[in-house]
């Protein structure tokens, strides 16, 4: 299995010259999630916190949402000629009263790491309804607390000082600012859900109180995410998508872009965010 970062031999040209150094690049590899030993997706993700990715995919797709519900999740046997495990292909069994409806969830081909929700079988699929309420929360978020999070965030991205090719996701407690969990990953969608994965490991969902932090943009997956994770509030440092918005103004959660230095735009649910008096 690759490492999160990969050194590789570079040629660097700068003013007309060339040097050769080392560098660092992202890692990345196919993982192929299954559920009681059939195939449901494969995205392209950096290798580490692989049960977390496979744990939060499956709240975001409706098919968990305690983690009483998963009996094991491990990795099968590899593919190399040598028959040795490339730890690419993870097993998540789930119990019987979790939703599994592999019509509804199957996708053709692959996740890319651009995109979370490419190669469902019908635009019916790509909305998942919630099982959690985050129109009803009452967190009240104070603005400038907001602003410090990408900081805050950035000084604990490991891999993206190595190589700064990686995106990234943070939970943050809402009143306090205090980070819960900081995951990196190629792909945004990835990233979050590692970040779900570990609050359902550790059974903190629905994710009341709390803000979802991501290093790119946000687009409509990322909002039904934090959605189905039960965030109230999801912030971005680029912009959102119309659809991210739309769908944010319908589910109750606050939907903030452009989330650099003492600014921000919050597209909906702005009720949550207090300006200091």
């Amino acid at each position: 299995m690759t490492k999160p970062a990969v050194r590789r031999r570079v040629t660097v040209v700068e003013d007309g010259r060339a040097r050769v150094r080392e560098d660092r690049l992202t890692g990345e590899e196919p993982l192929e999630i299954r559920v009681n030993g059939r195939s449901l997706a494969v995205t392209m993700r950096t290798p580490g916190h692989d049960v977390e990715l496979a744990l939060g995919f499956l709240v975001s797709e409706g098919v968990i949402t305690r983690r009483d519900q998963i009996r094991t999740a491990r990795y099968c046997a590899g593919t190399t000629d040598e028959g040795l495990n490339t730890y690419n292909v993870l097993d998540v069994q789930v119990g019987h009263d979790a939703h599994v409806d592999h019509l509804a969830l199957e996708r053709h081909g692959y996740t890319s790491s651009s995109c979370g929700v490419c190669g469902k079988t019908s635009i019916e699929a790509v909305t998942t309804r919630s099982a959690f309420d985050v129109s009803a929360d009452p967190l009240r978020l104070d603005a400038d607390l907001l602003t410090r999070l990408p900081d805050r965030m950035r000084e604990v991205q490991a891999v993206f000082s190595q190589t700064g090719g990686l995106h990234a996701a943070g939970l943050f407690d809402g009143r306090t600012g205090e980070p819960l969990v900081v995951r990196e990953d190629v792909g945004r969608h990835n990233a979050v859900d590692k970040v779900v994965g570990w609050a359902l490991e550790h059974e903190k969902l629905p994710l009341a109180g709390c803000v979802l932090l991501v290093s790119g943009r946000a687009g409509f997956e990322l909002v039904q995410k934090a959605s189905m994770a039960g965030v109230p509030v999801l912030a971005a440092i680029s912009a959102p998508s119309s659809l991210a918005a739309d769908l944010g103004a319908e589910a109750g959660l606050t939907v903030v872009g452009f989330l650099r230095g003492p600014s921000m735009v919050i597209y909906s649910r702005p009720d949550r965010v207090e300006e200091r008096p």
